[in-house]
């Protein structure tokens, strides 16, 4: 029971990591990236499916992002869904490849996007400190029961702390590593 409750906290934490880390994953940055498209999704056969599903994408050089299409019937249903898309790009195709021009950033957009980093930051850690009173709301309400000595509450309590403590460290890391690429000229 008491071991259950921490791993649960950790699970929960590792997620609100992991989601953190996708977020700032998908913030554009003045460099191509491929993840940048994993948030195209293409209508096609009959159903919506994520661009990397429909070909391989590869970064030629650090301002132009290739899309190979398996099907290369499907270009202009892909082309749409890349101009939908909030990325704000326009690509082009040859016929073969879909060449995606990535701009360079504005400064006034550099701090546009760091504030978005930091604001994603905050709400990780907002959820992993939820996670940490959940779990030690749990540890109290275990102890008050009887289910676990106050020796090992206290115990648990610190524990649950060390992952928080751990967890805010990840962000605040990957919070300055995305700073960083975001306003590298």
């Amino acid at each position: 029971m008491a071991h259950a409750i921490l791993n649960d906290a950790r699970q929960k934490m590792d997620k609100s990591l992991e989601a953190f880390q996708q977020e700032m994953g998908n913030i554009r940055t003045g460099r191509a990236n491929a993840g940048m498209l994993d948030i195209v999704e293409v209508e096609v056969y009959g159903s919506k499916m994520k661009l990397n599903q429909l070909g391989t994408i590869t970064v030629p050089d650090p301002h132009i992002i290739a899309v190979d299409l398996w099907d290369k019937s499907q270009m202009h249903a892909v082309e749409k869904a890349i101009m939908a898309s909030p990325l704000n790009v326009n690509p082009s195709n040859d016929g073969r490849l879909i060449r995606i021009p990535i701009p360079t950033l504005t400064e006034e957009r550099r701090k546009d996007l760091v504030k978005l980093a930091s604001k994603y930051a905050e709400e990780a850690k907002v959820s992993v400190r939820n996670i940490r009173r959940h779990a030690i709301e749990c540890i109290k309400k275990a102890q008050k029961d009887g289910e676990i000595p106050e020796d090992d509450a206290h115990k648990m309590t610190d524990e649950a702390q060390k992952f928080t403590d751990k967890h805010i460290d990840s962000i605040d890391a990957a919070l300055r590593a995305k700073e960083a690429d975001i306003m590298e000229v």
